[in-house]
C-alpha cells in the first residue's frame, strides 16, 4: 500500500515484490532469505540487478524482525519514497533556466537527518540537483522527506553506481568540483563561480581518497573552535551558500 505522502513503503512476498519491479517502481533494498534460489527468487534476483536494487541475504529471524504481515515468503523489499531523477534531468533544468549548473554530490552519508538537510539546503541555495550513490549511503526514506521540511519535492535527487564516474561524466559537461575538506584552502580564496559540482562527505570519514582526487578545489571552512569538524550537513550549508555568493557577484 502507498500512502498518501508517498513515503516508504515495504512490499512482502515473491508475487508482490516481482510485480513492484514490473510496474516500474524503484525498489531500493531487498532482503532475501539466505541461501534460498527457487524460481522466483531467481527471477526477483535477476530483476533486482537490471535495476541496481541493493541485495542483502539475511537469515530467517532477520527477516522475520522487518516483517510486517509475518508472511514475507523469504522476500522483502523496500521501495523507494520517491522515483529517483538522473543527472541529466539536472542539467536539463540548470539549462531551461538559464542558469550554470550547481550540483550537490554525497559521498556516503548514512544519516537521514543529514541527508533531508542537506537536501534542503540544497533547494534553498538554488541548486538543481543532489546525487547519492547506490551503495553504503542512505536513500530516499521518510526520515530524509521529514528532514527535507519539503524541499524533497522541489529538488532532484539521483542515485549513481560510482560517484567518481559520475563526476568524471559531468566534467565534459563543464562542471568544475570542489569538495569540503579540512586540509584544503580556505573557501574564501576559491573561485567557485559557474558550473560547479559541491562533494560533501560521509559523517565520519569525510570525502573518500578516489573521490576527492578527482576534484579540482579542496575547500576548508575556517574555524574558531575547540572541536575539529562541522557536521556534514552544516558543512554543506556553509560551503554551499558561499558558492551562492560568488555566484550572486
Amino acid at each position: 500500500m502507498i500512502n498518501e505522502t508517498n513515503e516508504i513503503t515495504r512490499i512482502e512476498g515473491r508475487n508482490p515484490v516481482i510485480e513492484a519491479f514490473r510496474s516500474g517502481r524503484t525498489v531500493d533494498k531487498l532482503y532475501l532469505l539466505d541461501n534460498c534460489h527457487d524460481g522466483p527468487i531467481k527471477t526477483i534476483v535477476r530483476e533486482a540487478r537490471k535495476h541496481d536494487t541493493i541485495i542483502n541475504f539475511v537469515n530467517k529471524e532477520r527477516l522475520d524482525q522487518l516483517s510486517e504481515t509475518k508472511k514475507h515468503q523469504g522476500v522483502i523489499a523496500v521501495l523507494a519514497a520517491f522515483t529517483y531523477k538522473t543527472v541529466e534531468d539536472m542539467l536539463r533544468l540548470a539549462k531551461e533556466k538559464d542558469e550554470p549548473p550547481f550540483l550537490f554530490l554525497l559521498d556516503g552519508i548514512e544519516d537521514p537527518h543529514n541527508l533531508g538537510a542537506i537536501i534542503r539546503t540544497a533547494n534553498l541555495a538554488g541548486a538543481h540537483g543532489v546525487v547519492i550513490p547506490k551503495n553504503r549511503a542512505v536513500g530516499l526514506t521518510p526520515v530524509v522527506v521529514k528532514a527535507s521540511a519539503g524541499a524533497i519535492y522541489y529538488t532532484p535527487v539521483a542515485k549513481v553506481t560510482n560517484l567518481g564516474s559520475c563526476i568524471e561524466s559531468l566534467k565534459k559537461e563543464g562542471l568544475w568540483f570542489v569538495c569540503a575538506d579540512m586540509a584544503g584552502e580556505q573557501m574564501y580564496h576559491l573561485n567557485l563561480k559557474g558550473a560547479i559540482g559541491l562533494v560533501i562527505g560521509s559523517e565520519g570519514d569525510g570525502v573518500s581518497r578516489l573521490v576527492k582526487e578527482k576534484c579540482d578545489f579542496i575547500a576548508s571552512i575556517p574555524m574558531k573552535g575547540d572541536i575539529e569538524s562541522l557536521n556534514a550537513s552544516v558543512a554543506a550549508g556553509v560551503l554551499g551558500f558561499e558558492i551562492v555568493r560568488q555566484r550572486l557577484n
